[in-house]
C-alpha cells in the first residue's frame, strides 16, 4: 500500500484541534455524569451561608477555654441547644455553652465548638471542658469552602460524581453541556463473520466493533454500529452515507489486505465535500490509518488487526472524540500517565512512535514495566497488559532501568 501525507502523531493532533466543538444541551443534574461543561460553574454566594458547626459539641468563646486541661477543667453554663435546620436567635454570653450538633449554625457571641469527647456533663446546665479550644476549631467559616463569585469549575471540565455534589449543593437542576459525539463504526472485510457464527478456515470474528464501541462508551461518546461490509465498493459507499448522515464521526476498520485500505480510500473520495487529511501515521502499530473529513465530519480509517485499531483509537480517535465533546483536556495519548522502570531493553526503530503493550509490577517498592511483545493481530497482547509505553520518533527504544511514562489502560 502507498502511504502519501503521512504525518507524525503531533501533526495529527494539530489537525484534531483544528475540528470545533459540537453544540450544547441543556441536560438534567442526574445525568450529566461524564458530559463535559459547556460554560463555567461561578459560585453564586458564599457556601456555607452562614459559621457552622463541624462537630457535634458545645459552641461557645474559646477564650473561655483557655487553660483547660484534664487536671483544670473550665466550668461551663449550658444555656440550650442548636436545633438542625433552624437559625438561632439566642447570643451565648461569656462563660456559657449551647449544645451543637455537626452542622448547626453557631449562635452570635461563639467562635469555636468543643468536642462532645473533650467534656463531660456534671448537669443538665453544666459541663466541664478538658481542652483548651482555640478560636475557629471545630467550626467552618461563611464562605471557607467557597466564595461568591469564585470560578469552581472550568468550561470543557468532564463531570466527576463530586462535581455534581458540587452543582447539587448550589441548587442546578439543569446543567448545559457539550453534545456528546455519535460515532459510526463499520468493520470491513470478506473474511469477517458475525460473532454468532462459526467461522471457516481464513474467516475471523468481528471484534473491531466490539471493541471500537467499547472504547467509545469509555470516552462518553454514542457508538452506533453500521455492521460489517464486505469488500465490496459500494457497499461501502452506501454504508459511509448512512454513518454521515447520522453521526459526527464515522469509525472504518479495515481488512487485513491492502485492497480493503484502498476500497476505504475510494469511498472517502467519493463523499462530497470529503478531503483526506492523513494517509499513514509515523506510529508503530497503526500506520495505515486514515483521517478524512466531510464538512465538520470526521471520518477514522483504521487498520483491520486488532491491537492496531485499538491503539490508533486510544491514541488519536478518543482525543478526537474528547475535542468534539468540548474537553479541555483531550490531547492524552490516552488516561494519565504513571512513571515507571524498564525490567529490559525495549527496542525501538527510529521515525516513528512507539506504542509499547506493558505489564506492571512492584518490585522493591519500585512500579515496573515489561514489555509484552506481539504481532499487531495478537489480541491476548492487548488482554495481558496493563498499559503501555510510548517510545519517541528520536530514540532508538528504552534501556533496562530507564524510567518510562506508562499509560494505564
Amino acid at each position: 500500500m502507498e502511504f502519501f501525507q503521512i504525518k507524525t502523531v503531533e501533526q495529527v493532533k494539530e489537525i484534531i484541534r483544528g475540528f470545533a466543538p459540537l453544540g450544547t444541551e441543556g441536560v438534567r443534574l442526574e445525568d450529566a455524569l461524564g458530559r463535559v461543561l459547556a460554560s463555567a460553574v461561578i459560585v453564586p454566594e458564599d457556601m456555607p451561608p452562614c459559621d457552622r458547626s463541624a462537630m457535634d459539641g458545645y459552641a461557645l468563646q474559646a477564650k473561655d477555654t483557655f487553660g483547660a486541661s484534664e487536671g483544670n477543667p473550665a466550668l461551663l453554663e449550658v444555656t440550650g441547644e442548636v436545633l438542625m435546620g433552624e437559625k438561632p436567635s439566642l447570643t451565648v454570653q461569656p462563660g456559657k455553652a449551647v449544645k451543637i450538633a455537626t452542622g448547626g449554625v453557631l449562635p452570635a457571641g461563639t467562635d469555636a465548638v468543643v468536642m462532645v469527647e473533650h467534656t463531660q456533663i456534671i448537669d443538665e446546665h453544666a459541663i466541664q471542658v478538658y481542652r483548651t479550644a482555640a478560636p475557629g476549631e471545630n467550626a467552618m467559616q461563611r464562605g471557607e469552602d467557597l466564595k461568591g463569585g469564585e470560578q469552581i469549575l472550568e468550561q470543557g471540565h468532564l463531570l466527576r460524581p463530586q462535581d455534581l455534589g458540587l452543582l447539587a449543593l448550589l441548587g442546578s437542576e439543569r446543567v448545559q453541556v457539550y453534545r456528546q459525539p455519535r460515532v459510526g463504526i463499520i468493520a470491513t472485510g470478506d473474511e469477517l463473520v458475525s460473532i454468532d457464527a462459526t467461522p471457516a478456515i481464513g474467516q475471523l470474528r468481528d471484534t473491531n466493533t466490539y471493541t471500537a464501541a467499547a472504547l467509545t462508551r469509555q470516552a462518553y461518546a454514542l457508538p452506533h454500529p453500521l455492521g460489517i461490509v464486505k469488500d465490496d465498493l459500494d457497499e461501502l459507499r452506501e454504508r459511509l452515507a448512512v454513518g454521515l448522515q447520522t453521526c459526527d464521526v464515522v469509525a472504518v476498520s479495515g481488512g487485513s489486505s491492502v485492497g480493503t485500505r484502498d476500497l476505504t480510500i475510494q469511498a472517502i473520495e467519493s463523499v462530497p465535500e470529503a478531503q483526506i487529511l492523513v494517509h499513514g501515521v509515523a506510529v508503530s502499530p497503526g500506520k495505515p490509518t486514515i483521517l478524512a473529513r466531510a464538512g465538520a465530519k470526521i471520518i477514522w480509517g483504521l487498520p483491520g488487526h486488532q491491537v492496531s485499531a485499538m491503539v490508533i483509537y486510544m491514541t488519536l480517535v478518543i482525543p478526537s472524540l474528547w475535542r468534539l465533546g468540548g474537553r479541555t483536556d483531550w490531547e492524552g495519548p490516552y488516561g494519565r500517565p504513571l512513571r515507571a522502570t524498564a525490567s529490559r531493553n525495549i527496542p525501538s526503530a527510529q521515525g516513528r512512535e512507539d506504542y509499547i503493550r506493558v505489564k506492571l509490577s512492584i518490585t522493591a517498592g519500585e512500579l515496573v514495566v515489561t514489555p509484552l511483545f506481539g504481532k499487531s493481530g495478537s489480541i491476548s497482547t492487548m488482554v495481558k497488559a496493563d498499559g503501555f509505553v510510548r517510545i519517541g520518533m528520536d530514540t532508538e527504544g528504552v534501556q533496562e532501568g530507564e524510567e518510562v511514562e506508562v499509560w494505564p489502560f
